[in-house]
């Protein structure tokens, strides 16, 4: 059984379900092939947007005219080691990874720069990776 799974995703700027891109269909695209997302939701107002989901978590895309490369989510994952090999498998390009230091917790991390601009922040507390 695979362990790896999304557990929540914050935003960097004000809504994680409305991240800027140019095109929400090639967004769609990209994220269901290579995050393992799947499209839960797509509406028209106030801009485009489609909203796609993962182990519950939701991650929306609208063409609101925001700047991609000021944005993105901090992703919180269990079984980081498993989403990085899944993310490699795909071709994603990775950061290294790196340990930060948050709320007095280790956090074992990597980062994501997607083909749109947008910037991810995988992390999983190092107590809990096993």
């Amino acid at each position: 059984m695979n362990t790896a799974s999304f557990l929540a995703a914050y935003p960097y700027q004000n809504d994680v379900l409305a991240l800027p891109v140019s095109n929400a269909d090639e967004a769609a695209s990209w994220y269901g092939k290579n995050f393992g997302m799947r499209e839960v939701e797509r509406g028209t107002q106030p801009y485009r947007f489609v909203i796609l989901e993962r182990d519950g978590v939701k991650i929306g895309f609208s063409e609101n005219g925001g700047d991609p490369t000021q944005d993105g989510a901090a992703v919180l994952v269990s079984g980081i080691t498993e989403i990085r090999t899944e993310l490699e498998s795909r071709e994603v390009n990775l950061s290294d990874w790196r340990i930060d230091e948050h709320e007095g917790k280790q956090l074992k991390v990597f980062f994501v720069v997607a083909p749109d601009g947008l910037c991810y922040y995988f992390h999983e507390p190092i107590e809990s990776i096993s």
